[in-house]
């Protein structure tokens, strides 16, 4: 099967050689919205084509990370269930929360891309080799990313941005392929 995605070769030239991906949650993997229960408990809302590409960004060698200024029990259960073993939660000083992640992998920012929708992202997305925005990202993100993405933040942005790795590292096609068996 040929895929369907296609993507300026400069923009692939970008985002090749990266071993890590970090992701902000709220406005990233979800859509910012905070709905709280009675009780005071928060609900998020996370979509499944991002957490598939999540999930196959592992299986191409890349690590997702999350680093992220919230914490919740949701969060925890949704990022177990994807596998992801590295985050750090309750921290809006992100860059530090980065460079422990990346010495912990024996990494350095020329082999990190990052995500991020807001001002606590930025000090990442500056570092890295790769960065992306979704498409309702503050503005200061979107102005930094190499790549904006056509959805929105909990909307599939995340997806695209790991369709892009996965296209660069040169895993896409086969990973096409075997799901398609």
């Amino acid at each position: 099967m040929l895929p369907a995605l296609n993507f300026p070769p400069e923009l692939l030239l970008k985002a090749q050689g990266v071993r890590v991906a970090f992701f902000d949650v709220d406005g990233v993997l979800t859509d910012g919205g905070l709905l709280f229960t009675e009780a005071g408990e928060t609900i998020k809302r996370f979509n499944t084509l991002d957490g598939q590409g999540l999930k196959l960004l592992q299986r191409a060698g890349i690590t997702p990370a999350v680093i992220t200024g919230r914490d919740s029990k949701p969060l925890r259960v949704r990022l177990a269930a994807l596998g992801i073993e590295h985050a750090i939660f309750g921290t809006e000083d992100k860059r530090p929360a980065a460079e422990k992640i990346l010495q912990t992998l024996g990494l350095d920012w020329s082999q990190a891309a990052g995500m991020g929708d807001d001002w606590p992202d930025l000090a990442v997305m500056r570092r890295c080799k790769f960065a992306c925005a979704p498409a309702n990202a503050h503005i200061e993100a979107r102005s930094i990313a190499h790549l904006v993405t056509t959805a929105s933040g909990g909307h599939g942005a995340a997806r695209e941005f790991c369709d892009v790795l996965l296209v660069a590292s040169g895993q896409y096609v086969d990973l096409l392929a075997e799901s398609c068996l």
